[in-house]
């Protein structure tokens, strides 16, 4: 089903994102994102960045295997971004702990859609069939 897949891929994607920015950060916790280790030269990250990253990952890789804990990881995922995204323009360093400012403001709105887009308009195989 497309929202288990979708569970499925992003957390993959967050999980491989929190891998690479280990590389990118090694151990810095650096916080501001003016200062803090880049991504692909764009997305600021620390330790505890790529720690959170790994989190969602597993979250979604576990909530793949079932269609309601696949709607609940891409529903809860996008408001947990959305929030993210806002707290951006206001904190930019997550009052001290992970920058989540420049590029990663409209990252996280971006994914903040994607997430809630496909879980809110999820529907089961049965509802689909009309049954």
């Amino acid at each position: 089903m497309l929202v288990q897949r979708a569970a499925l891929i992003f957390g993959v994607v967050f999980v491989a994102v929190g891998l690479l920015g280990f590389v990118a950060s090694g151990g810095s916790m650096e916080a501001d994102p003016a200062m803090a280790p880049l991504l692909l030269g764009l997305f600021p990250v620390n330790v505890l960045h790529n720690l959170v990253h790994l989190g969602f990952g597993a979250w979604g890789l576990v909530a793949s295997r079932s269609w309601n804990a696949s709607k609940t990881y891409l529903v809860a995922g996008g408001a947990i971004y959305a929030v993210l995204a806002v707290l951006g323009l206001i904190a930019p360093d997550l009052f001290g702990l992970v920058p989540i400012g420049g590029n990663d403001i409209w990252l996280h709105a971006l994914l903040a859609v994607a997430m809630l887009a496909i879980g809110l308009t999820a529907r089961t195989e049965t509802a689909r069939a009309g049954i």
